[in-house]
């Protein structure tokens, strides 16, 4: 009995030791990950944008300022253009070392069916966690078509490339392309950094994606639990958005409630800098959306009535003037 209660003893030391040791392991790659990159593109960000542009340490820009800032900088589809080529290369060790792989997976294939939008899509690298007995199509888009070139090539050789599209887009107003209703699932994985309005972007999405659908969403932003991790976001907030166009310390939650998603699971990884969410389009947020387009096509109708009645005026009266 006392060697059995030892034994017990030695087990529990070596899970606790396993577990301490583990936790101690990811504070270290979560801070590796999030001050990856920060250093490897100094010289270029002080040769393209000064030196001031390499040390600064700007939150978000003062009311007012019109100084240059990243943050709120809307050519950063150039940046992605710029870093296209390399871009798998420089962030696959980090999210190997997060196991993010391992989340867009779990996301992606548990969740996923029917015909399928992925915004934000980047260089492909959810190409093949799709389950092709799931679904019938996959369109890609991306408003950098650098990336995009990046994800044609590995659709090329894709052994399911027939159910894949590639097409540059604006996830903010897909309008033209896309009705209502007409996508049964939709995926954003790290896109909500990296869109000027992520707000607009998730109304949008909830615009195209059928009542019933699903809207799949792993992105990273600010902790919510850990302040010294996220006062560290924003201190570099703007040399990483410099460096790769990425926003890493928005308020997720607040995002998330301001463009009225139903969310049906929200789990939070990484000391909280990591959101897997699965949600639903809001009713009440489709309705207003299509409201809206309503009122703008009633408008629009309205302005070019006018146009014409005026226009048949102008007729009359020169019509008179030609018989005279």
């Amino acid at each position: 009995m006392a060697l059995s209660s030892s034994l017990l003893t030695f087990r529990r030391l070596g899970i606790g030791s396993v577990a301490a040791a583990s936790y101690g392991t990811m504070v270290y790659l979560t801070y590796q990950f999030m001050t990856a990159n920060i250093e490897k593109n100094k010289d270029a960000i002080e040769e393209n944008f000064g030196s001031s542009a390499a040390t600064t340490t700007v939150k978000y820009p003062q009311e007012g300022c019109n100084c240059y800032t990243a943050i709120t900088d809307p050519k950063r589809t150039q940046t992605f253009d710029r870093i296209a080529e390399v871009y798998d290369e420089q962030i696959s060790r980090d999210e190997n070392v997060m196991l993010l792989p391992l989340l867009r997976r779990a996301l992606i294939y548990f969740n996923a069916k029917g015909n399928l939008l992925e915004v934000g899509a980047g260089t492909g690298r959810n190409l093949d966690y799709y389950s092709s007995a799931k679904i019938e199509k996959v369109v890609l888009t991306d408003l950098s078509e650098q990336m995009l070139l990046q994800a044609r090539e590995k659709v090329k050789v894709h052994k399911h490339k027939d159910k894949f599209q590639l097409f540059v887009a604006d996830a903010v107003n897909m309008k033209k392309y896309y009705p209502a209703d007409s996508f049964d699932t939709i995926v954003d994985t790290f896109g909500l950094c990296s869109f000027d309005d992520p707000v607009a972007v998730l109304k949008e999405l909830q615009r195209v994606c059928k009542k019933d659908g699903k809207i799949l969403l792993l992105e990273h932003g600010r902790s919510k639990s850990w302040e010294g991790l996220s006062n560290y976001l924003d201190k570099n907030a703007e040399r990483h958005a410099t460096n790769g166009g990425c926003v890493w310390n928005r308020d997720l939650d607040s995002i998330l409630e301001e463009a009225g998603l139903e969310v049906d699971s929200l789990q939070t990884w990484h000391f909280g800098t990591t959101y897997y969410v699965v949600c639903k389009p809001s009713a009440e947020v489709k309705q207003e959306i299509l409201k809206s387009d309503d009122d703008n096509r009633s408008s629009i109708v309205d302005f070019v009535e006018a146009q014409s009645d005026e226009y048949a005026s102008k007729k009359r009266v020169w019509d008179r003037w030609l018989r005279r």
